[in-house]
């Protein structure tokens, strides 16, 4: 496999990473239909953990079946698929070497009061795994937090000691943010910016409203113009070291065609590195996932 100027340029970012670690990451933005081109579509499905089965999944029923998944992402051409431990376990053997998987290895539910995650797998799961990444989930805000700062840098030191890479959810809320703004665009990019301080290697967040939260941030945002999408994506990736590193956007709950696809175009003017898409596309028939999945990937190829 001949590594892609643009792809090289990317790697190129990573000035203390080892050999490994830069393969695993090549193996990610090398694979798929989009590979080579700097640009990524990742499926996860941690969703069962956060939510529960049923509201995972009763709406396709397929979905339950964690091949169906990994088949879903190999289908579509897809850059990796993310899950918890059990889902990988599950097809592990069946998928091995034909996409990369990220493990996510800490994990809330849905019933849980504290704003925090449980570490439910480790580096050793991922290295026996062949995962290509570990992924992690902080939540900026919480009283917890730096509990899972602290855990993911051990985290992500024994990781890059085996060669392989790190993504961070990095998701704002708790403390003393209001509804509004957990999707803050100041508290989106400060997000961002605390991930790539982690060590993350690609780094995940949502996409950020026009909305400022920090009255002490305000001033440094006034006199421009925040309204598109665009704009507000292309802030968050100067936020991520002037994009030196790669960033994903969230697809979030389960919305309208259009409003996926917009989301690609303003992702790709704003300079980001594509979608970690779910819901969205496993909650619909396999046949309208394939279409809506084929559809992202030529948006992010500029084909549309």
């Amino acid at each position: 496999m001949s590594i892609t100027p643009a792809v090289r340029a990317i790697l190129a970012n990573y000035e203390s990473d080892n050999p490994g670690v830069k393969a695993n990451l090549a193996r990610i933005l090398m694979q798929g239909r989009l590979g080579g081109t700097g640009k990524l579509i990742i499926l996860p499905v941690d969703q069962g953990f956060e939510h529960g089965p049923a509201r995972s999944f009763a709406v396709n029923p397929a979905a339950y079946d964690p091949h169906y998944h990994f088949q879903l992402a190999i289908d579509a051409g897809l850059s990796a698929y993310a899950a918890p431990l059990g889902m990988i376990e599950a097809g592990a053997d069946t998928f091995a070497g034909q996409i990369p998987t990220i493990l996510k290895v800490n994990s809330s539910n849905s019933w849980a009061t504290s704003i925090d995650q449980a570490v439910t797998g480790g580096v050793d799961d991922a290295l026996r795994l062949g995962c290509s990444a570990i992924g992690f989930t902080i939540y900026p805000g919480a009283d917890d937090v730096f509990g899972m700062m602290e855990e993911i840098k051990e985290m992500r030191a024994e990781a890059a000691s085996v060669g392989i890479a790190t993504v961070i959810w990095s998701y704002p809320r708790g403390g003393k943010l209001s509804k509004d703004g957990e999707l803050a665009l100041d508290v989106g990019a400060y997000a961002a910016h605390m991930a790539g301080l982690l060590g993350a290697h690609i780094i995940k967040v949502k996409l950020p409203s026009a909305h400022i939260e920090q009255k002490d941030a305000q001033k440094a945002y006034e006199g421009s113009d925040w309204s598109a999408q665009s704009d507000r994506v292309k802030h968050v990736v100067q936020s991520c070291f002037n994009g030196r590193r790669i960033v994903v956007f969230s697809g979030g709950a389960a919305k309208g065609e259009d409003a996926v696809y917009q989301d690609a175009r303003d992702i790709r003017a704003g300079g980001g590195n594509g979608s970690i898409i779910g819901r969205n596309t496993f909650q619909r028939k396999r046949e309208d996932a394939l279409a809506m999945l084929d559809r992202l990937v030529r948006i992010y190829k500029g084909e549309e």
